[in-house]
């Protein structure tokens, strides 16, 4: 009987894993299954090819792949430094550079407005220098950087923090400045996690919709994105939407799964 008894709660054990396990990938699974065989692949790519759907392609690329590049230049510094240095007020600035994460989409839209508008805090000073950022498509950049910069700058963080400290102790006996320590020792060290973080910064600002249509409104061909483009093809058009949804959905699954694959992907998470 004291045998059996522990089989049988293996036993619950297991089956509760395998049901708990079956229900959230049905729950991840079906959405994303429903969408792909909404259309056949023929109608698929015919919706594909419409002005709107390439409209907001092209868009997306443009300001995503923007939005990425101004994450890796302005993070970059900032998480060498909170990686490498010890500072008063340091969590409070990792703090603030995670908080995008959990606060709402609309609430960061609402923020932007109110500090980029024109009568916003810092409005007044874009408008005297001749730049009007709401409802741009430069808006929509600056809208993806504030949701995607935390993905890049925790990612190459813990990138930074797990280079061996003998080898910059090593470039600092040879009197190697400090440049050249970051970029020809630090940088390569971290330059998995770097390029992790840039791949997810530049995810999550391709599906970016909720800061975008409030701070930058839903105008074709301007500020249009392919997450906005889907929420206005929805009301009118589902099989543009869906056609619309099948491409981010791909565009997203072959991004992370590329991270899993790569090379310096798994070094990543090694580190880590």
């Amino acid at each position: 009987m004291s045998g059996t008894r522990p089989q049988v709660g293996e036993v619950l054990a297991r089956t509760a894993a395998i049901l708990a396990v079956g229900l959230l990938l049905c729950l991840v699974a079906l959405p994303l299954l429903s969408l792909l065989v909404k259309l056949p692949p023929a109608e698929l790519w015919r919706r594909l090819r419409e002005p709107m759907v390439l409209s907001a392609l092209r868009l997306s690329a443009v300001t995503s792949l923007g939005a990425t590049v101004a994450v890796v230049v302005l993070g970059l510094p900032v998480a060498f430094l909170l990686a490498t240095k010890e500072f008063r007020g340091k969590r409070v600035i990792e703090t603030m550079v995670e908080l995008p994460i959990v606060l709402p989409p609309t609430v960061a839209g609402v923020g932007l407005l109110l500090a980029f508008g024109r009568s916003g805090l810092a409005g007044g000073a874009l408008q005297a220098l001749g730049i009007t950022l709401p409802f741009t498509t430069l808006a929509v950049v600056v809208a993806q950087v504030f949701v995607s910069v935390p993905f890049f700058v925790s990612s190459a963080a813990a990138g930074f923090a797990s280079v061996d400290r003998r080898y910059l102790d090593a470039a600092a006996t040879l009197r190697a400045p400090p440049a050249y320590r970051f970029f020809r020792v630090s940088l390569p060290l971290a330059l998995p996690s770097v390029l992790a973080g840039a791949a997810m910064s530049w995810a999550r600002a391709l599906g970016e919709f909720g800061a975008t249509i409030t701070f930058a409104g839903n105008l074709l061909g301007r500020t249009q994105t392919m997450p906005l483009a889907v929420y206005t093809a929805l009301q009118t058009d589902v099989d543009a939407a869906v056609a619309l949804s099948v491409l981010l959905v791909i565009l997203s699954f072959t991004v992370l799964f590329g991270l899993r694959l790569a090379p310096w992907a798994s070094i990543a998470r090694i580190r880590r």
